[in-house]
C-alpha cells in the first residue's frame, strides 16, 4: 500500500514538470478610426518578410531596428507572404521601444 505522502509526492512532481514557467508578452491590438489626423509628418514604412525587414527602403535585422521617431508619427508595417503571426508579435515588441510611434498593420500581399 502506498502512503499518502508518497501519492503527494508524485502528484506535486507531475505538476511541476508539466507547467510552464516561461512569461508570454501581451501586444496590444486596436481598431483603425477611421479618418485619421494629419501631424504633417510624413510616416515611416516597415516592410516584413519572413527572413528581413525594411525600414523606408533600408534592410535592418530585428535585434538591431533603429528608428528615429517624431513625436505622433505613424509607423505602417506591411506584411509580406509567408510572415507568421509570430514573427509580427516579435516586431511589435521591439516596437514598444518607442512609445511615440502610432504603429498601423496594413496586411499582406
Amino acid at each position: 500500500m502506498t502512503s499518502l505522502v508518497d501519492v503527494i509526492f508524485l502528484l506535486l512532481l507531475f505538476f511541476m514538470l508539466t507547467s510552464t514557467f516561461s512569461k508570454f508578452a501581451e501586444v496590444t491590438l486596436s481598431a483603425a478610426s477611421g479618418g485619421g489626423t494629419s501631424t504633417g509628418q510624413a510616416p515611416l514604412f516597415l516592410q516584413l518578410f519572413e527572413d528581413r525587414l525594411t525600414v523606408n527602403g533600408q534592410t535592418q535585422s530585428l535585434d538591431a531596428l533603429e528608428l528615429e521617431p517624431e513625436d505622433g508619427q505613424v509607423l505602417l508595417v506591411s506584411l509580406q507572404a509567408g510572415v507568421t503571426a509570430q514573427r509580427l508579435t516579435d516586431v511589435l515588441v521591439a516596437l514598444r521601444r518607442y512609445p511615440e510611434l502610432t504603429v498601423s498593420v496594413l496586411g499582406s500581399n
